[in-house]
């Protein structure tokens, strides 16, 4: 198993309609065949010094091995998200493990 974790902070300006178009986008990448399951969130209203509540979406995937990753990367899916959305993006770190 292979998880790979994306924690995406949008411009200040984004507006709200472009947040919601974000989402969207966001939830076509479940069409990625590869994908065994995904989680698309924001931040919990938690308050402990330890968490990081500054970003404005996370997306958690799942795949079964480094191969469906791969595939994943460049998967016209994941592309075409990637060229909608990336002027948005201020920050982003990813965080895979297996």
């Amino acid at each position: 198993m292979l998880t790979h974790h994306v924690l995406f902070w949008l411009k200040p300006e984004t507006t709200r309609e472009q947040k919601k178009a974000f989402r969207k986008g966001l939830e076509s990448l479940r069409n990625v065949e590869t994908i065994k399951s995904i989680y698309i969130g924001t931040p919990a209203p938690i308050d402990r010094a330890v968490v990081d509540s500054t970003y404005t979406f996370s997306l958690l995937t799942i795949f079964e091995d480094l191969a469906g990753h791969d595939v994943y990367q460049t998967h016209a899916i994941h592309l075409a998200f990637l060229d909608e959305f990336k002027s948005l993006f201020e920050k982003v770190l990813i965080y895979d493990s297996q």
